[in-house]
């Protein structure tokens, strides 16, 4: 079972084995963008604040803010998504990934929608 952990904004969250916690938009919200053609990603060790907006993602219909739900700092950034923003389109919660975060504190995400939660929101939108 994945480990993801997820918001209403539709961004997921994974922590990783070296403590750090990869972010990015989820398949439904990749799916009501539609193809992906920009995403601006912070810098790297840019800190923010619980639900602060982090990125911008671009497609053919939108464009729309990728907040991040917890208070972090920026320790890596997927700069394939310059080149290759369909990335997020074709692999939202692998290779699209969007930047690796540093959690002040960890507990905050016991706040968020675990897989099944997520699944059930957004079979009611």
């Amino acid at each position: 079972m994945s480990n993801e952990k997820y918001t209403e904004d539709h961004e997921w969250l994974r922590e990783n084995e070296d403590g750090t916690v990869s972010i990015g938009i989820t398949d439904y919200a990749q799916e009501q963008l539609g193809d992906i053609v920009y995403v601006e990603l912070p810098n790297t060790g840019a800190s923010f604040d619980a639900n602060s907006e982090m990125a911008v993602v671009e497609s053919v219909k939108a464009a729309g803010d990728v907040k991040v739900p917890v208070s972090c700092e920026v320790i890596e950034v997927n700069s394939r998504l310059v080149d290759e923003p369909e990335l997020v389109n074709s692999d939202p919660l692998g290779e699209g990934w969007f930047i690796k975060i540093s959690v002040s504190n960890m507990s905050d995400l016991d706040e968020l929608m675990d897989n099944s939660q997520y699944s059930e929101y957004v079979g009611n939108l």
